[in-house]
């Protein structure tokens, strides 16, 4: 029997996410490092190392295109990396709109 534990949304919605960049550098380069350099794997991607760079450090947006180049790299497709992106995208777009949010009502 699985013990489910109580989620309290509002601690879960108030932590930002992690950058799909950042979770590509921390979780997948450490692997493709092991055999390959950052510019080989700029070149299979088919994008210069600063590019990788921008991205790795959180500074550039996964976009469309990008997520089908690090989903076919990596054999996980790109949805998960554009899935990650868009939970990133509201967080931040959530955060810098507050104000005028709470100014909008909700039509149910």
């Amino acid at each position: 029997m699985t013990q489910e534990y109580p989620v309290d949304r509002a601690k879960v919605e108030a932590r930002k996410p992690i950058h799909p960049g950042v979770i590509f550098a921390e979780d997948v380069m450490p692997e493709l490092r092991r055999n390959r350099t950052i510019g080989e794997i700029a070149t299979l991607l088919g994008i210069s190392r600063q590019t990788l760079h921008r991205v790795m450090a959180g500074e550039m947006a996964i976009s469309a295109d990008m997520a089908a180049r690090l989903g076919k790299l990596c054999g996980n497709g790109p949805g998960i990396w554009i899935r990650l992106q868009g939970r990133y995208d509201t967080w931040e777009a959530t955060r810098r709109l507050r104000k005028e949010l709470k100014k909008i009502p909700t039509l149910a």
